[in-house]
């Protein structure tokens, strides 16, 4: 029995993935809401001491969309090996080994791990790892109903693992094994450079097999230990669109299950896709259609209506978010109703009891408690007090083509209908403003603003224009 040493992930990464039909990396399509490599990144950051990744094909748009946009979430961003020419998963190894042997010690464990293997757990590689104490390579197995396509284990006699054959190598006797490798193995530093040297391309690929050493394992006396997985899901691999959006739909199904076990209630568990981080108290009810995006947290009592979309949001308790309503970015009191239709662009923050309505779209204001803005109406750069109303089509004018300006709207105040407050303005507590009125100047407390041009009516219009 050995003792396991510290553990590194390699990840591979370089295949261009062409059934997928896209002009980026198979590894930059997204499920959860987060590329596939970043979720192998993130199950990988969890047993081992740091990563690395094989890239390839467009490897800096994938270097650069992951260090741009997922960074700071992985703090520790990977090392980047670049294999230049596409010659099969053992010389993509060989390549990275190369680099690796700057830091890594002779008796450390490699992980091998696939860019496109999204769903793999912490917890089984973790069991692949434990079992480097017993054994020479380590393989990730499982057993499957269909096994075409993948590398089927061959067993002897005692049981023990003595070579995987691929299936388009596989001989019909072969291809007729239901055990299957993930891809997913353990070794030390020490083994893996020594077996990748002395591997060949004699293949209907002419690829350089990384399978292929088990059976130099095996050659060498080593011993080839295989755990096999109960559900093959984790090790499901992703090659076009279509399995992509397969693996989403159980991803999804999988996801919102366990939060309904929770105490989460859910109209249909297959139609709600959580694409980031959903926190939520008692008696939050999640309708139809809704997308949760970024880190979302729903206090004790929250309705969220049919196909809504709230990304990075935080809803008091007692809120009610009718259907069809976005929300993203923004901060929302008890007891707020929102909807339906309506939009919180980012930096939005209301106070307890404030109703948004149909159709209304709020940006980067504040709105205090009791405030009401039922319809039809934009807010934007705007500080509302308590206990105001403001009128269906009311415009805060904020942006004069070069700056954003601010708008004041003071407590109790009243804002007619199909009203225009030109920024910088101010309206007074307790001020109302007539309908249809354009403010440019501000309005004192308490005091009614009118700006009304005068009604002209042309008599015989219909008909002079005919003329």
């Amino acid at each position: 029995m050995q003792k396991i040493n510290t553990v590194y992930s390699l990840i591979l990464a370089a295949g261009k993935g062409s059934r997928m039909n896209s002009n980026k990396p198979k590894v930059l399509h997204p499920l959860g809401g987060k590329p596939l490599l970043i979720h192998v990144l993130e199950s990988a950051k969890k047993i081992s001491h740091h990563s690395t990744v094989v890239v390839g094909h467009q490897a800096d748009m994938l270097i650069e969309e992951i260090e741009s946009k997922w960074g700071e979430k992985l703090n520790n961003l990977p090392n980047w090996v670049h294999q230049k020419e596409q010659l099969g998963t053992g010389h993509a190894v060989k390549t990275a080994l190369n680099q690796l042997q700057k830091t890594i010690q002779p008796d450390d464990i490699v992980l091998i791990l696939y860019g496109d293997v999204p769903l793999i757990q912490p917890s089984t590689l973790q069991e692949v790892i434990n079992l480097c104490e017993n054994y020479s390579l380590v393989l990730l197995s499982a057993q499957l109903d269909n096994p075409k396509g993948y590398g089927r284990i061959i067993r002897d006699i005692t049981q023990s693992v003595v070579k995987i054959v691929e299936h388009k190598d596989a001989s019909n006797e072969e291809r007729a094994i239901t055990e299957i490798n993930s891809g997913i193995l353990a070794t030390t530093f020490a083994n893996l450079q020594n077996w990748t040297n002395q591997l060949k391309n004699d293949n209907v690929q002419k690829e350089f097999y990384l399978t292929d050493i088990v059976s130099l394992c095996v050659e060498h006396g080593g011993g080839v230990g295989a755990y096999c997985l109960p559900d093959n899901t984790e090790i499901q691999g992703i090659n076009s669109q279509a399995q992509r959006a397969q693996l989403e739909r159980f991803y999804q199904k999988t996801k919102v299950n366990k939060m309904a076990e929770k105490g989460l209630a859910i109209a249909d568990a297959s139609r709600i896709d959580i694409r980031g981080e959903l926190s939520f108290g008692k008696d939050v009810f999640l309708d139809v259609g809704i997308i949760i995006e970024g880190k979302v947290t729903l206090e004790d009592n929250v309705s969220i209506g049919a196909h809504c979309v709230l990304k990075d949001c935080h809803i008091g308790s007692d809120s009610i978010i009718k259907p069809y309503s976005s929300i993203e970015q923004s901060q929302c009191g008890k007891g707020c109703i929102i909807g339906p239709y309506a939009r919180l662009r980012p930096e939005n923050i209301l106070h307890e009891s404030v109703h948004i309505g149909n159709f209304v779209e709020v940006k980067k204001s504040e709105i205090h408690q009791h405030s009401k803005i039922n319809h039809l109406s934009y807010i934007g750069d705007a500080t509302i007090g308590k206990n105001t109303n403001i009128g269906a089509g009311t415009i805060t004018c904020n942006y004069d083509g070069k700056n954003k300006h601010q708008t004041h709207i003071g407590n109790h105040a009243f804002v007619g209908s199909g009203t225009e407050l030109v920024a910088p303005v101010k309206i007074g507590d307790g001020a109302t403003i007539g309908a249809g009125s354009t403010i440019i100047r501000d309005v004192p407390l308490d005091d009614l603003g009118l700006a009304r041009s005068k009604q002209i009516n042309i008599p015989n219009w219909k008909s002079q224009a005919k003329k």
